[in-house]
């Protein structure tokens, strides 16, 4: 059975081979390709390509049906009719060409005949800068060299090394790119001295070429191996003065140590002589963490050096604090005898501090009195504590390690914006970059040369809360007037910074808000509360979070319009204040429904509007509304009524328009007892006027009618300038003619004795034309000749009359019946006096009736 298996495995694998042998004879089964001169050629060299058909491998017997293809890759470069075809070729690239033969027969596709691979390249150069290393005293020689310029082309590189006593090494690399060998030999130092040869052969198809030889000794090619097992010890536990230790090859000379910070870049180099495996250092910094390397070489100017040795890391120990805090602080009243005062300080620097700072130590003492004082110790980098108000107060801060304490820093705490004439002036905050400020400012006004220095003092602007964010500082010398803050400084954050100015004991600040980036608010405020408050509306809000701010906000707007109005809304813009979230409008009408939204302003733009709120104010009207037209008509009115035309015109037109029961009406004079006897004073006409007078019975008689002086605002009577002051004798009332001033003095004139009866009907007329003033009296009436008298020169139904009718001037006859000048003045005129009568300062009935001893005007 096993023989059989045997059997059967020898069979399969004769199989195979044959496949693959016929496989490959089949590849060029129908013709050859041939070149000439070479399969491998130098660059720029020409090459002749034929390929021609085997017996009976064409289309046909006729070789004009045979067509043949030779092709470069897959471009046709040449064909030809018949059994063979030959092609010259130039300018072949360096590396492998491949060639290929096709037969061409008519409606057949293209067959393969055969085809042959070309190389170009170029003869090998002389090696260059041969180099032998031995690594370690145990390692073995390798050899490198530059090979120069790639041949494209196999290339076989021998190195050969020959030394004392004709001993030679060598060995091949059959490699592409072979520029280095491992000989495999141990060269041992015991004849330092001893000389070896290298050179390198380079063989290709093109030529061959050979490097010079190189000569060197084994101290010249061993390269020790890096030292080992590093060690430091700190004497004393001091970090001035350490011991750095490791250990190396015996043959060794030469040492170099490198050390450097951890946080740094820079190294430190030291070389040393037979140190023998130790070193002291003597210039380390304590609480600091090193880095430590060292590198070792057999001769002072003959080998290489070794490679550095793995890195050793280690903190040195700590030391007494030297630096001095950096100690800012904060004041703030809290009530009339008690005040806050905060501490801040910043951590020293590593160089500083020599150690772990474990905790800071507190003093607050009072100057003046020496007997309140205050300690703590914290190991945070803030302190508060409330202390009276009376008193000059200093403190002292200092930093302690496991060594010791630095020393204090002292101040004395004052009122750092208590000197006004101190401020900076012109503060500036302008962007720096996304991480940082430019604060800028102009020294103050009140000495600026005493300025002993400028502290910068920043912190994120937070509305409400009860936790304070971190407080930053920086100190600027008197002479710079600008600085850069980065510290804490993030992009779209708003920042509150006060510059102060210092000098002695005495300090003035400005402050401002800044940010390093900015954009327009996410959201606007929210309006959380709408009040009425003393005739206007309290608008409160609720402020944007300090993520959506983006920035410094410069003012806020609100606007509000009427609800469901397509009108522009009116707005009203609030600068921004920290502490400020209500603001009080009083453009609103009552009894007027709006609505109300909010948005923020930085520099960058406007934010999106808050919530809508609606809003209806309750009550009466504001008063200012109606105050300014009420003011400007009573303004117009006073102006149109200053003009006397205008008064004319109103007053005639206010006369017209009086309703009848308005008027009231003097008495008839017709219902008195006087007058129902009047016939009996015409059968007596012949009596003495005295008798007649007196005969007339008084007692049956109404109360007389008290009628007072006309007001100086009444126009005067007018008079022809042609008539005499008393008519003449035997004139009268000659119709429209005569004047009626001149028919009121006739009536009032004293009658000549033999004309008494007509004079008695004269003034009987006169009476009853006082007592008529009705509506049914007419001009034009002929019974009534005075009744034409105009209203101004009668008396009307408050009971005047005009004064001094002797000294009323005189106007044209036509003129009578013009409206006459109204004056509206409560002041006497200087042009009217007081009607005077022998008989008292009222004019009675009885007195017209009667008379009194004398005439009835002077």
């Amino acid at each position: 059975m096993a023989h059989a298996v045997r059997g059967y495995s020898l069979a399969l694998i004769f199989i195979i081979m044959w496949l693959l042998i016929k496989a490959k004879i089949d590849v060029c089964k129908r013709g050859d390709v041939t070149v000439k001169p070479s399969h491998v050629i130098l660059l720029g060299s020409a090459v002749n390509i034929s390929c021609s058909l085997k017996p009976k491998q064409g289309c046909s017997r006729y070789s004009s049906s045979n067509r043949l293809i030779l092709y470069k890759f897959d471009r046709r470069i040449s064909f030809h009719q018949g059994h063979s075809l030959s092609s010259q070729v130039t300018d072949l690239p360096l590396g492998t060409t491949l060639f290929v033969c096709k037969l061409s027969c008519i409606n057949r596709d293209e067959i393969r005949v055969c085809g042959a691979e070309i190389s170009v390249g170029v003869a090998p150069e002389q090696p260059q800068n041969i180099s032998c290393i031995q690594k370690g005293e145990q390692g073995t020689v390798a050899c490198s060299w530059d090979r120069g310029r790639d041949t494209h082309l196999y290339t076989e590189y021998t190195l050969q090394l020959s030394g004392p006593k004709n001993l030679t090494w060598q060995k091949q690399c059959k490699d592409y790119n072979c520029d280095h060998l491992d000989l495999g030999i141990n060269l041992t130092p015991a004849s330092p001295e001893s000389s070896f040869t290298a050179k390198v052969t380079a063989i290709n198809s093109l030529g061959s070429s050979s490097s010079f030889p190189s000569t060197f000794t084994v101290l010249d090619i061993v390269r020790p191996l890096p030292p080992w097992d590093i060690r430091i010890k700190f004497q004393n536990a001091s970090a001035s003065r350490c011991a750095l230790q490791w250990r190396d090859e015996g043959l060794v000379l030469l040492n170099r140590l490198r050390y450097r910070p951890r946080n740094s870049r820079a190294w430190n180099t030291v070389n040393v002589t037979n140190a023998k495996g130790r070193h002291d250092l003597l210039d380390l910094k304590p609480f600091t963490e090193y880095e430590f390397q060292i590198s070792s070489k057999l001769h002072l100017y003959k080998g290489s050096w070794s490679d550095w040795s793995e890195s050793l890391s280690t903190q040195t120990p700590e030391e007494e604090p030297t630096g001095m805090l950096d100690v800012w602080y904060m004041k703030q009243h809290i009530d009339y005898n008690r005040q806050q005062i905060s501490l801040f300080w910043k951590n020293l620097s590593v160089s500083e501090a020599r150690g772990k700072i474990l905790h800071y130590r507190v003093t607050l003492q009072e100057v003046t009195g020496g007997k309140a004082s205050f300690q703590n110790i914290t190991r945070h980098t803030s302190w508060t504590w409330v202390v009276p108000t009376s008193g000059n107060w200093a403190v002292a801060v200092s930093a302690a390690n496991s060594k010791g304490s630095s020393p204090p820093t002292r101040i004395n705490i004052t009122n750092l914006c208590g000197a006004g004439l101190l401020a900076p002036r012109q503060v500036s905050a302008d962007s720096g970059g996304v991480d940082d400020i430019v604060v800028a400012w102009q020294p103050p006004r009140k000495a600026p040369s005493t300025v002993q220095e400028y502290v910068v003092e920043w912190r994120e602007l937070r509305e409400g809360g009860d936790t304070q964010p971190p407080l930053n500082w920086l100190r600027s010398p008197p002479y710079n007037m600008s600085a850069l803050i980065s510290e804490n400084i993030k992009p779209y954050i708003c920042y509150e910074i006060r510059v102060y100015a210092l000098s002695g004991d005495q300090g003035g600040c400005s402050s401002i808000l800044g940010n390093s980036k900015h954009k327009a608010p996410l959201s606007g405020p929210n309006i959380n509360a709408i009040t009425k408050e003393k005739g206007s509306i309290l608008i409160s809000w609720n402020s944007i979070p300090a993520q959506e701010q983006m920035g410094c906000i410069l003012n806020y707007r609100i606007y509000w319009k009427e609800r469901d109005s397509d009108s522009k809304p009116q707005l009203c813009e609030i600068p921004y204040r920290v502490s400020q979230n209500s603001y009080p409008i009083n453009s609103l009408q009552p009894r007027v429904t709006y609505v109300l939204w909010m948005t923020a302003l930085t520099a960058a733009g406007e934010s999106s509007q808050g919530n809508e709120r609606e809003f209806c104010l309750q009550g009466k009207a504001n008063w200012k509304v109606f105050v300014a037209p009420s003011i400007c008509i009573a303004i117009t009115m006073v102006g149109i009524f200053s003009m006397r035309y205008f008064r004319q015109k109103v007053f005639v037109l206010l006369s017209a328009l009086r309703p009848q029961w308005c008027s009231k009406e003097i008495p008839d004079p017709a219902n008195s007892t006087w007058a129902k006897k009047y016939p009996f004073v015409e059968e007596k006409s012949q009596l003495p006027l005295d008798r007649l007078l007196t005969a007339w019975p008084a007692p049956e008689e109404p109360e007389p009618l008290v009628i007072n002086e006309v007001l100086p605002q009444v126009t005067s009577v007018f008079r022809h300038p042609h008539q005499p002051h008393w008519p003449d004798k035997g004139q009268g009332v000659q119709g429209h003619h005569t004047s009626e001033e001149d028919a009121v003095h006739s009536a009032l004139s004293p009658p000549p004795p033999q004309a008494l009866p007509a004079e008695r009907r004269q003034l009987v007329d006169l009476y009853r034309v006082l007592g008529s003033r009705t509506p049914e009296a007419k001009p034009g009436n002929p019974a009534s000749p005075l009744t034409v008298l105009p209203v101004d020169y009668l008396p009307t139904h408050e009971g005047y009359l005009p004064s001094r009718l002797d000294e009323a001037p005189l106007s044209d006859p036509l003129e009578e019946l013009e409206p006459q000048h109204l004056s509206l003045s409560v002041f006497p005129s200087s042009s009217f006096h007081p009607l005077t009568f022998s008989c008292g300062e009222k004019l009675t009935l009885r007195q017209l009736k009667m008379g009194c001893d004398s005439p009835m005007l002077d």
